[in-house]
């Protein structure tokens, strides 16, 4: 029997061994490997910016910087703290290859828009629930259109990666990687390929999904979340 117990004792030491191993964290970033899952501490952003004067722009994307350092933190439902570069590589542990951006719209009428190419993700929002747990929610649960109040078509999130940027447009060849300058992680539409993920929409969806964060879904602003990455 002590046999038994020993040998038990063992492998639960080992399990949680490699439990250990298969998470790794970097600040802001855990990267599950056993479950092909990246893991961003984020918070809920705010709807209404000061210097904006209260003005509510439509939701372009999912997780950003925060403003000042967000170039779109004004289009956001979450704010990050960590550099999308971070996550990029993140998911590269993960086993995911990037693809590659879009942006805008058809150079011509008639012509395809762009549209972003990479592995398929799964992203959601974890929040604390009533009971003290966790659930997650999907982008179509928690985004909404505001004059219908119809929820938001269910999206396909792709690892496209970002393109390289020159910041000083006087040092062209000083590149970088370009959703570290803009700080969005994950957009809706190609209205920037400075990003990490973007969705299967193209800009010609974008003319008509101006959506926003459907009332009582998430926490209170501020209030800290997860960021669920999971490849599939």
């Amino acid at each position: 029997m002590r046999t038994v117990l020993v040998t038990i004792f063992g492998l639960a030491i080992v399990s949680m061994l490699n439990h250990a191993i298969a998470q790794e964290k970097k600040q802001g970033i855990t990267v599950d490997t056993a479950k092909k899952s990246v893991i961003i501490d984020a918070k809920v952003a705010p709807r209404k910016l000061e210097h904006l004067k209260g003005e509510v722009y439509p939701i372009e994307l999912i997780a950003c910087w925060a403003h000042p350092k967000g170039k779109k933190a004004h289009e956001t439902v979450l704010t990050i703290d960590v550099n999308p570069s971070d996550v990029h590589k993140a998911l590269e542990e993960i086993g995911l290859k990037p693809g590659k951006p879009a942006k805008g719209a058809a150079m011509k009428e008639g012509d395809p828009h762009p549209k972003g190419e990479g592995p398929e993700v799964n992203v959601f929002i974890e929040i604390t629930d009533e009971m003290g747990g966790t659930k997650r929610l999907t982008l179509d649960k928690v985004l909404v259109d505001p004059k219908t109040q119809k929820p938001a078509p269910k999206m396909t999130f792709l690892f496209t990666g970002s393109v390289l940027t020159a910041p000083d447009p006087t040092r062209p060849d000083d590149k970088k990687y370009g959703a570290d300058v803009t700080g969005s992680l994950i957009c809706l539409f190609p209205v920037t390929d400075e990003v990490v993920l973007q969705t299967t929409w193209t800009m010609a969806e974008e003319k008509f999904l101006k959506l926003d964060v459907k009332p009582g879904v998430l926490p209170k602003e501020g209030t800290p979340v997860k960021l669920i990455l999971q490849a599939k």
